[in-house]
């Protein structure tokens, strides 16, 4: 995936672990925000940490590429519709995220998106794995079966308020086990066998 999507769509507390581990509970229809697409990153770019915060933490999820137009469409539409698939890292600046209440700051600044390389999606999308480990330690893993919202719910959901693009990409949420990130990190959300990206830190300056 080399163009820059119109929109990235996200999904938050999509794992019910992860939405316990915040102390939140599971969402009754999925919750969505937003990220600029000016927050996107690729491989061994740096991810910056802003002044602003002093608890940047990783979010590894799975991403998926739109590549059809999609406006109120069936689960059934919303599973044709997807291009690929992409390793993605929600970086969230934690502390921003709570004072603010809602969270455009806290997932917007610059460098707050690392994007893999795009992959053909599997048959069945309940078999991908995310895995996000920093400095070469395991820090989450989660499969898209224990999702609360399965992805073509996602993307027919989305679609049911605004209308899915080709290259936009809905990044789905992510599992328990996020944590803080430092300067000197390096942070590496992989899907197995699809899309890896590997992003140092450093502070912004």
């Amino acid at each position: 995936m080399t163009d820059r999507p119109g929109k990235i769509v996200c999904v938050g507390r999509n794992y019910s672990a992860h939405a316990k581990e915040l102390g939140n509970d599971v969402p009754k229809e999925p919750l969505l925000f937003l990220k600029p697409p000016s927050s996107i990153i690729r491989e061994g770019e740096a991810i910056r940490l802003p002044p602003q915060s002093r608890q940047v933490e990783f979010e590894g999820e799975i991403g998926i590429v739109i590549g059809a137009r999609v406006s109120h469409g069936s689960t059934a539409t919303a599973q044709a519709a997807i291009r690929g698939i992409c390793a993605l890292n929600d970086v969230t600046a934690r502390d921003l995220q709570k004072s603010d209440g809602q969270w455009t700051r806290a997932k917007g600044f610059d460098t707050f998106c690392a994007l893999g390389p795009e992959a053909a999606p599997p048959t069945d999308l309940k078999t991908l794995t995310v895995l996000t480990r920093v400095n070469g330690v395991e820090r989450q893993r989660g499969v898209a079966s224990d999702m609360v919202f399965s992805i073509p719910e996602l993307i027919s959901y989305i679609s049911g308020i605004m209308t899915l693009e080709p290259g936009d990409v809905v990044a789905t949420g992510t599992p328990a086990g996020v944590g803080a990130i430092a300067a000197g990190d390096v942070v590496e959300i992989e899907i197995p066998g699809f899309s890896k990206v590997r992003n140092p830190v450093t502070n912004n300056v």
